[in-house]
């Protein structure tokens, strides 16, 4: 029966897949077009502003105190080696957290996706160690703790009472940020980055141009093996771990600008990364070049931040400490909002709580724990990071290379297991327990930089892709 009259279509029920119609009636857009971003959701796309708002968002995500404070340290012992000390630093403080945005954007962002083949519980436990380390525990709390000792103290003292309404104010103003995690490209790309991407160039433009001094001496093991001395600071600023539990927060900010599509979330996330990766570098190698010809005006310096506000006291005057606090603060906000809003999401999933309860829940935890001191924190949080730090490389690494076999879990699950051995001992010893490791880790390649665990995952690694393809090709041959 051929109908007259033409009746509309419904938006409803229009097909969801651009496949399954034409978009344009003799040359027309059709009737409802206005709704085609709705049903079409894989025609959205980002802005260049959004992109690039977005690679400045997962930047100021990363950029912490300790990614500011470790480059200038190293720099200062690195001396005329400052070459290898900074491509050593950028592997590991830049590269792999950038393969680990990669291998979360290819899975959908989440860590819980990430570890599908090592087992439910088994990457539930995995997932809750990391989230909690990495947040309420001892991260999050950590960047109010460190951006007040280098950047509000020098001001106001160090007192109990003004520690804690200043961590007060700075969990008040983190939280404000979290409460709605679909507006963190616009407040913290559009907004708050900005500022700190002003106050580093005037940092790192200064400490190249108007150097204090010249290139100085290598000192230490940096005179004989730079390039490994530079990749293992890089690896202790912990950054793949963070890079775990930001890829959700990055993925997430994509989908609220209204993309859908996997493959469009995955293309932008990889842009993101690329963008705050590039902007990391340019920071590193400039605040290295500040430590490496710093050597006579932070002579006796102890750690970076000491050698960066010797730095800015010398050349801004009383304006450099300012200068100073700014970044630290700015920095170490938008890394706790990051932290703040991956862990409310992580755990609101788990716990079917609303993600408004999870993070008022773990701002005013982190808001305790930041009292205790940061020589407190510090000291609690490095063994149980260090022994975490394994894990996560291992599980990116198999990640990106999921297609070279046929079953991951007869590859995830031994290799994975053999790199938490080794992390509970590079943890143990990391916590001054080393008298309880037996005797023979502490002999493998590398066992004394906490790289022990990197030849076994090695050889299981090996072993385990030969099973795989041997019971590969027993299954076909019986078949």
């Amino acid at each position: 029966m051929r109908c007259h009259k033409q009746m509309p279509v419904p938006p409803l029920a229009w097909p969801t897949s651009p496949g399954d119609v034409s978009l344009t009636f003799d040359g027309n857009p059709p009737e409802h077009s206005d709704l085609l971003p709705v049903v079409f959701p894989s025609m959205t796309r980002l802005k260049s502003l959004d992109i690039l708002a977005l690679g400045f968002m997962t930047f100021a995500l990363f950029l912490g105190a300790g990614n500011i404070i470790f480059p200038p340290s190293a720099g200062l012992s690195a001396g005329e080696n400052i070459g290898p000390a900074a491509v050593g630093f950028l592997l590991t403080g830049v590269g792999l957290p950038l393969l680990t945005v990669v291998a979360l954007a290819r899975v959908g962002g989440g860590l819980p996706a990430l570890t599908t083949p090592i087992g439910r519980w088994a990457g539930i436990a995995l997932a809750v160690a990391v989230y909690l380390a990495i947040g309420p525990l001892f991260a999050t709390p950590r960047t109010a703790v460190a951006s007040f000792e280098i950047g509000v103290q020098p001001f106001v003292g160090n007192s109990a009472a003004v520690l804690f309404v200043y961590t007060l104010v700075y969990f008040a103003v983190v939280l404000f940020l979290s409460l709605t995690p679909g507006r963190l490209v616009d407040r913290v790309g559009k907004f708050i980055t900005p500022v700190l991407i002003i106050a580093l160039v005037i940092l790192g433009g200064v400490a190249v141009f108007a150097p204090a001094g010249e290139v100085g001496q290598a000192t230490g093991a940096y005179r004989s093996e730079p390039l490994v001395q530079g990749f293992l600071q890089g690896y202790l600023t912990m950054d793949a771990l963070g890079a775990l539990v930001f890829g959700i927060v990055i993925a997430n900010a994509i989908r609220a600008r209204g993309i859908t599509d996997s493959g469009l979330i995955t293309r932008y996330c990889v842009i993101a990364g690329i963008i705050a990766a590039v902007a990391l570098s340019l920071v590193y190698l400039s605040l290295f070049y500040l430590g490496a010809t710093s050597h006579e005006l932070a002579a006796g310096a102890e750690n970076g931040g000491q050698i960066l506000s010797t730095y800015v006291n010398q050349t801004f005057g009383a304006a450099g400490s300012l200068l100073l606090a700014v970044v630290i603060i700015l920095a170490c906000l938008t890394t706790a909002v990051g932290l703040l809003t991956a862990c409310g999401e992580f755990f609101s999933d788990l716990l079917s709580l609303s993600y408004r309860t999870v993070v008022i829940v773990l701002a005013v935890f982190s808001l305790a724990v930041s009292n205790q001191g940061l020589t407190q924190l510090i000291s609690v949080s490095v063994p149980v990071l260090v022994g975490l730090y394994p894990l996560a490389i291992v599980l990116v690494a198999l990640s990106l290379m999921n297609r070279l076999w046929v079953s991951q879990r007869r590859v995830f699950m031994p290799v994975m297991a053999v790199a938490l051995i080794f992390g509970v001992a590079d943890g143990m010893a990391a916590a001054g327990w080393g008298g309880y490791v037996p005797q023979v880790l502490t002999r493998l390649p590398l066992a004394a930089q906490s790289l022990g665990w990197l030849v076994p995952v090695l050889v299981t690694l090996a072993i385990s892709c030969v099973v795989d393809r041997a019971c590969a090709t027993r299954r076909q041959t019986s078949a």
